[in-house]
């Protein structure tokens, strides 16, 4: 399996705990919203390094 695929299915089931679990797409906005901002941007970091890894 791919690491870039790993990374996706642990970024979605992140995104699934944090719905269930946590809440975070509740109607009230918070700043607990902000932990879907912050573990998407993980995630776009872990892609670059990914990437950037397997290019060389």
């Amino acid at each position: 399996m791919n690491k870039s695929t790993i990374l996706i299915i642990v970024y979605i089931a992140g995104l699934v705990f944090g719905a269930l679990v946590l809440d975070l797409w509740s109607a009230n906005t918070s700043p607990k919203a902000l932990i879907g901002i912050i573990w998407t941007a993980f995630l776009l970091v872990g892609l670059f390094l990914v990437e950037k890894d397997e290019r060389q």
